[in-house]
């Protein structure tokens, strides 16, 4: 790839680079994945998803869309492991972040040789994982629909699931980051709106 690299866990200064045009994958891959350089001392932190600001947040989909993208070409994956439409399951994403988070520590320079192949024996078992998450969910090649919720007793009864036709799959992702995005400002902003509220005499 031809994108420069940016640090694993990224400031909101450079999140504030990444465009909207970025989001899309490049599909002309010849060169594979390049490892951020390491502007910080020790490995990558964990990636909380729940925690990351807008710009933050925007920028790691970009980062680990960028890196499925050359995981599932480099190893053949099918779309019973990677489906195309993984980024709409929150179990699918937290584990190929888990996934992207050990491979950075893996082939981190100062990480020890043999570290490489644990990380390919936690691959494997990680795949298994992926494929049981993959065929409970019913996410498809071609298709996508969300993962069936089971109602508790005292809940309401879970919404009906239905498949989804998606034409595009990178434009599909452009615009499923798009909204996260854009929900987790309006949250920001609404938080910031409550303390200035409490603020005022």
């Amino acid at each position: 790839m031809t994108d420069s690299p940016r640090d694993p866990t990224p400031s909101e200064a450079d999140a504030a680079d990444v465009l909207p045009e970025d989001l899309a994958v490049d599909t002309d891959i010849d060169d594979g994945y390049t490892l951020p350089t390491q502007d910080q001392a020790g490995p990558p932190n964990p990636v909380n998803w729940h925690l990351l600001s807008a710009d933050a947040l925007e920028a790691e989909w970009f980062e680990l869309n960028r890196w499925v993208e050359t995981l599932r070409r480099t190893y053949g994956l099918p779309a019973s492991v990677i489906p195309p439409f993984w980024h709409r399951h929150d179990e699918l994403l937290w584990e190929l972040s888990a996934l992207h988070l050990h491979w950075l520590c893996a082939y981190d320079p100062e990480q020890d040789g043999s570290a490489p192949f644990g990380w390919h024996r936690d691959f494997a078992d990680a795949r298994n994982r992926l494929r049981d998450w993959v065929a409970s969910s019913g996410t498809r090649l071609d298709r996508d629909r969300p993962t069936r919720q089971t109602a508790w007793p005292g809940e309401d009864p879970a919404d009906p699931v239905e498949d989804v036709f998606v034409a595009d799959r990178d434009q599909d992702f452009v615009d499923y980051v798009a909204e996260q995005v854009a929900a987790r400002r309006e949250a920001e902003e609404e938080f910031y709106r409550a303390i200035a509220s409490e603020d005022r005499p």
